[in-house]
């Protein structure tokens, strides 16, 4: 183990900014907004309508209504990671009940969704498609990670002989291209936005595996690989995060009973590697920083999911609904993911904050650190 391990396990923990102070210094100096903000509002449904359909006809997808309170007991609701530092916003449900509900609001539809395919009666081929709305209380809030989360939650029924990798990555190529095609578009309407002071939407997603990553960067901790990798490849998909790699630690963690991240997939320099999930990644000029549009991937079989639940000590959570229909076979093989909404407009629109293209709430402190960086996030 390497003479950095602290710095690997405290990144793995978190979004890696924990104080204000690290935050007023990453927000950029001399920014101008591109866009006014009803511009900017005009702009964001431009772009959400044309995912929408976008995805809807790339991928085969429906979009269809999604629950922002499921019962506890159900099994449903994302935790996230798998070492329970996440939890969900809980109470008590159904005024006159002998006994109320336990109700939790979602942190994601990711399980639900899954089991959703049957409900919708969905063939190999077909899927769905969401319009999530989800709170996730921990999170440290800072430039673009807030309590208040929107996604296109989608999901899609594959076969058996789909579950490989060449498959993720045509489901990934065709979520980027439809991504890429909605900032042209926004650029066409607004031409503010086709700056030259932002370089263009690369056209180019490069696929690395998470070990490739760490080969290159043995010595750099997980994010710092990331901003490292993107500064070269400005739009990348890592492949594979969730497995141990060959420090002892994941790319960082995954929860244990949606992505497959356990299974063989390639050789890397000799060595094998696991998972079929990642995540796409993007260099922002605005910021200079990282920035995660999606984590996506082939979801977990009757027998990847016991193994992955051993793994992450989660073996009484095989009798929830949601993990029983998985081993009984009652719900289809499929992939699906997440693709942060919020995220995209900032990236696509170049806004600075998350505050400038959705509304939530955010401390005193990052307001004023914002407003004197003539960032102007909507209330």
């Amino acid at each position: 183990m390497s003479n950095n391990s602290d710095s690997k396990v405290a990144d793995l923990a978190g979004p890696g900014i924990s104080t204000y102070e690290e935050v007023e210094k990453i927000l950029p100096e001399g920014y101008a907004p591109l866009q006014t903000p009803m511009e900017r509002m005009k702009a964001v449904y431009m772009v959400k309508e044309y995912i929408e359909k976008g995805l809807a006809d790339a991928l085969n997808l429906q979009l269809v209504q999604v629950p922002l309170i499921v019962s506890k007991d159900s099994g449903f609701n994302d935790m996230l990671d798998r070492d329970g530092s996440r939890t969900p916003v809980e109470f008590p449900a159904g005024l006159g009940l002998d006994k109320r509900i336990e109700a939790q609001v979602v942190q994601a539809a990711t399980k639900w969704k899954r089991v959703a395919l049957k409900q919708f009666d969905c063939k190999p081929g077909e899927g769905i498609n969401t319009d999530m709305r989800a709170i996730r209380k921990d999170y440290f809030l800072d430039h673009d990670h807030s309590s208040y989360v929107d996604q296109w939650d989608w999901e899609k029924v594959i076969t058996a002989d789909q579950r490989n990798l060449d498959y993720l990555k045509d489901v990934v190529q065709k979520i980027w291209k439809v991504i890429r095609g909605a900032g042209l578009m926004v650029q066409e309407e607004f031409p503010a936005l086709k700056t030259g002071k932002y370089p263009q939407i690369p056209e180019e997603l490069v696929f690395l595996h998470a070990e490739e990553i760490l080969n290159m960067y043995p010595d750099l901790p997980r994010k710092q690989r990331e901003t490292r990798i993107i500064q070269e490849y400005p739009a990348i998909f890592i492949v594979g995060i969730g497995w141990p790699l060959k420090d002892g630690y994941p790319h960082e963690m995954r929860a244990a009973d949606y992505d497959d991240w356990i299974t063989e997939t390639v050789d890397i320099d000799g060595e094998v590697a696991h998972g079929l999930n990642g995540d796409i990644l993007v260099w922002n000029p605005v910021t200079k920083r990282r920035h995660e549009l999606t984590s996506m991937g082939v979801r977990v079989t009757k027998e990847t999911l016991v193994q992955q639940m051993n793994m992450a000590g989660l073996q009484a959570d095989l009798e929830l609904p949601y993990h029983q229909a998985i081993l009984n076979d009652q719900i289809p093989l499929s992939i699906g993911g997440g693709i942060g909404q919020a995220r995209t407009y900032m990236y696509l629109l170049r806004t600075a904050h998350l505050g400038e293209v959705t509304v939530t709430i955010w401390p005193d402190q990052l307001k004023e650190i914002c407003a004197r960086k003539n960032i102007h996030v909507l209330e």
